[in-house]
């Protein structure tokens, strides 16, 4: 797991700047994926154990490991090796840019990493989809099915249905993100515009036995919700998927075939992903192994052994990236004039998903977005820092995972011609925090657990 990349000018210049990056350390430890995967599942001899269900894997045919997600690659090898000779074969589809999606990669002689596009599907990402596709038809009642999902394998694990184009989905994907959709919203429609999404690939691995091992990058970790539940019971319907786009002013806007599908299938023409109680997954096992509380609790016990008095406020943080930055900065002040909620030296932690609706053509994503809403408000207060982090070091396009803020961010941002109000009016983060030095640049750290925010009063 890549844990550098935490030094900013504003932490390398504060005196407790090394311990704040231990914390953030810490927390990413927490929810390595390898050590999430060996920590849930474990081999002796033939029989493996996984949350205290046992199955024998000399009793199957053949073992399949397949799965999606920005965590593939150390959840793939992690499993591998747990599980050895008893491997028959597999497929992991991968966040990788075009230049890497080249070159094949093997996790063991059997299990085949591909790689997609994210957060806008692509056609590298169908055609992996449809190798995972292929060799879960395969599958009979004899067989046994390990699914590795995490963070980002909406994207990634794509199969649009019959009608419907890959570039349509495109389009309602970037849509649904550049008004603000929740990630609960958005995979309410993708659920019901691919056949591997809702229970799909479920539905495909039947009657095969099927374990899920989840890292979860979703507020309250439904495994419906995360990677829009491949094999979980989906209680979303073909009409909510229509409300959603009503909600959004996008029913005359989206794809005319994206339209036509969901209201075909709303009318019953088209059958329903499957339900909660559904046979399909009577032979199915979810399990989220890794979390955004996990390391949330981590960087609280970090701060702990660091003489900080901790709080975790909120691991289900949402809305709109800037007005959270209004809240924790109003949060920062209330301690800095009245040691409430929490005595000096304070260390706030939040965790959660907000969202940002775009209204220019700026660089950023929703992290650095918080962290900019918070730098007027925090302007002028001594010893306070907040620090914004994508966990899978990703925050929108950018290459940076979020942002540090101090008091006197505004003045030094005042002293470069940066205007606060001007560059969140542009969704232009990513170029406020640039130049001052201050954007978190860990690289992909290969976990996802969603988003984290450290609030420090000194």
């Amino acid at each position: 797991m890549n844990l550098q990349g935490f030094q900013t000018h504003t932490l390398d210049e504060h005196p407790q700047g090394k311990w704040v990056q231990s914390i953030l350390q810490a927390a990413l430890r927490a929810v390595d994926p390898a050590t999430a995967v060996a920590r849930h599942l474990v081999r002796k001899g033939s029989l493996l154990v996984a949350n205290g269900r046992t199955y024998d894997l000399s009793l199957y045919k053949r073992i399949w490991l397949v799965g999606a997600g920005k965590a593939g690659v150390p959840m793939a090898h992690s499993a591998s090796q747990i599980l050895g000779e008893f491997v028959t074969g597999g497929a992991v589809i991968v966040k990788k840019s075009v230049e890497e999606a080249t070159r094949t990669e093997l996790v063991s002689d059997r299990v085949i990493l591909y790689g997609g596009g994210h957060p806008v599907p692509d056609q590298r990402g169908v055609a992996a989809t449809q190798h995972v596709i292929q060799l879960l038809k395969s599958a009979g009642e004899k067989d046994f099915v390990i699914c590795l999902i995490s963070g980002g394998g909406s994207a990634l694990l794509t199969a649009p249905v019959m009608g419907v184009s890959l570039e349509a989905l495109k389009t309602v994907t970037r849509q649904l993100l550049a008004c603000g959709a929740s990630i609960d919203e958005i995979n309410t429609l993708r659920k019901h515009l691919d056949s591997v999404k809702g229970g799909g690939l479920a539905r495909l691995a039947a009657p095969a036995d099927v374990l899920t091992l989840i890292l979860s990058d979703v507020v309250g970790d439904p495994p419906d919700v995360i990677a829009s539940g491949p094999t979980a019971p989906d209680p979303s319907t073909f009409s909510n998927g229509l409300e959603v786009l009503d909600r959004y002013a996008l029913l005359g806007k989206v794809p005319a075939a994206i339209a036509t599908h969901l209201n075909k299938g709303a009318r019953g023409d088209l059958p329903e992903t499957p339900k909660p109680g559904d046979p399909v997954f009577e032979r199915v096992n979810n399990l989220v192994v890794g979390s955004n509380l996990q390391a949330a609790e981590a960087a609280i016990s970090a701060a702990i052994s660091y003489g900080y008095n901790p709080m975790l406020l909120t691991t289900y943080l949402q809305g709109e990236a800037r007005q959270a930055g209004r809240m924790l900065a109003a949060i920062a002040r209330q301690v800095a004039c009245t040691q409430q909620p929490v005595r000096r030296p304070a260390c706030i932690v939040t965790g959660g998903e907000t969202t940002v609706t775009l209204k220019g053509d700026g660089l950023g994503g929703r992290n650095q977005e918080l962290a900019l809403g918070a730098v007027r408000d925090l302007a002028g207060l001594k010893n306070v820092l907040l620090i914004t982090l994508a966990t899978d070091g990703d925050d929108g396009p950018t290459g940076a995972a979020g942002a540090v803020v101090s008091g006197e961010t505004l003045a030094r941002a005042e002293m470069l011609g940066l205007i606060p109000e001007v560059f969140l009016a542009h969704n232009d983060s990513f170029h406020f925090f640039e130049p001052l030095g201050d954007l978190l640049l860990p690289g992909q750290t290969q976990t996802n657990v969603n988003d984290l925010a450290f609030l420090f009063v000194f």
